[in-house]
């Protein structure tokens, strides 16, 4: 198969599927070369990159078509006329704890982040970032958790290993505590700081998430044609 039409069957495919495609799974599928697929995504990532409306994206192995966050705003308003519900900032600071620490208990995250985290973890629960992994072998086995591919996809990250280093998030989720909690109160989840969240949350890619049938930074397109359905 030529090259071209590599970029192109590559493109149909991932247009028609809505879904993450394993690359894996499409070089076998083709009888391609790993490495055939891999140019080929770097060419397509070429094509949709920038300021065009589609981008390509690229995490855990997977591929997918999203929109470019660039444009979430007029995304938003077409599809969904809900308004955008907001991640607080102790929201991000615990899926940033939980992404670093994985497999990590509940309990385990809120003594880093000095408070209970119940709200919190429900929350990305919902939103589907994270998923219990596992048990831990102590007293009472807790769950542990684990970061999943829309933690990946939503904050555009190709694997966990993208992330910065920890102690410098840790460092900044002190200095916003010590900043905004006083000696006789907790700094919890209804306490929303106005200080920017840690440096690897912050970015016009990241201020805001939604819920999953809400209007999404990165829409797929079975997610464009589901909130049009819905509207």
């Amino acid at each position: 198969m030529d090259i071209e039409k590599i970029d192109n069957v590559l493109e149909s495919l991932l247009f028609v599927s809505g879904e993450a495609l394993k690359a894996d799974d499409i070089a076998a599928a083709l009888e391609l070369q790993k490495s055939e697929i891999k140019a080929a995504v770097k060419r397509l990532k070429s094509k949709y990159g920038g300021k065009c409306g589609i981008h390509l994206m690229e995490y855990n192995g997977k591929l997918q078509f999203g929109t470019n966050p660039a444009y979430k705003e007029e995304v938003a308003a077409v599809l969904n006329p809900i308004k955008e519900k907001e991640l607080s900032k102790a929201t991000l600071e615990t899926i940033a704890i939980i992404a670093y620490k994985q497999p990590v208990t509940k309990l385990e995250v809120e003594s880093v982040r000095g408070v209970n985290c119940d709200y919190t973890m429900q929350t990305l629960l919902n939103l589907g970032m994270i998923e219990v992994v596992g048990r831990k072998e102590a007293i009472g086995n807790p769950k542990l958790y684990g970061t999943t591919d829309e933690f990946l996809k939503r904050f555009r990250l190709e694997s966990i290993d993208k992330l910065p280093d920890y102690d410098d998030l840790l460092r900044s989720i002190e200095e916003l505590k010590n900043r905004h909690v006083e000696s006789d109160s907790l700094y919890n989840q209804f306490e929303i700081p106005e200080e920017q969240p840690p440096e690897f949350l912050q970015g016009e890619n990241y201020e805001k998430i939604e819920l999953p049938l809400e209007a999404a930074a990165t829409l797929t397109p079975a997610a464009e044609k589901e909130s049009g359905e819905n509207a």
